[in-house]
């Protein structure tokens, strides 16, 4: 099947704010603007398309795969920024990294609150 995700659309108050969170948190390239979006383009092609909303914002759950040393990397930059992090998507098992499939992950928000995840391995993997 050649059916792929190419992009999904991530509302935010402020679109300069967020889409910068997402590129300097995940240590992605700089955003890049098109028509209304912002627009974070990711290592497998698919695109977070950043949209600034004057009503208030939903909040999603968004997961990236990553390696070892991004993992690495980027939850450093979570330290240094002193965001909470948790090891469940409930929520309960804050400050703790998960051990799911024998890889690593955590959970995090965005300014807006979205749910950010990050993990070493796909679950079930």
């Amino acid at each position: 099947m050649s059916v792929q995700l190419n992009h999904t659309i991530v509302e935010a108050r402020d679109k300069q704010e967020a889409a910068a969170f997402f590129a300097d948190i995940l240590g992605l390239p700089k955003p890049t603007a098109y028509g209304p979006f912002l627009v974070v383009q990711t290592a497998n092609g698919v695109s977070l398309d950043v949209i600034e909303m004057d009503e208030p914002v939903h909040p999603q759950h968004y997961a990236f795969l990553v390696t070892e040393d991004e993992f690495d990397q980027i939850f450093g930059r979570i330290r240094e920024r002193q965001l909470e992090y948790w090891a469940d998507p409930g929520l309960t098992r804050q400050g703790q990294i998960n051990r799911n499939d024998g890889g690593r992950g955590i959970y995090f928000r965005d300014p807006d609150g979205h749910l950010l995840e990050i993990i070493t391995r796909p679950y079930g993997g």
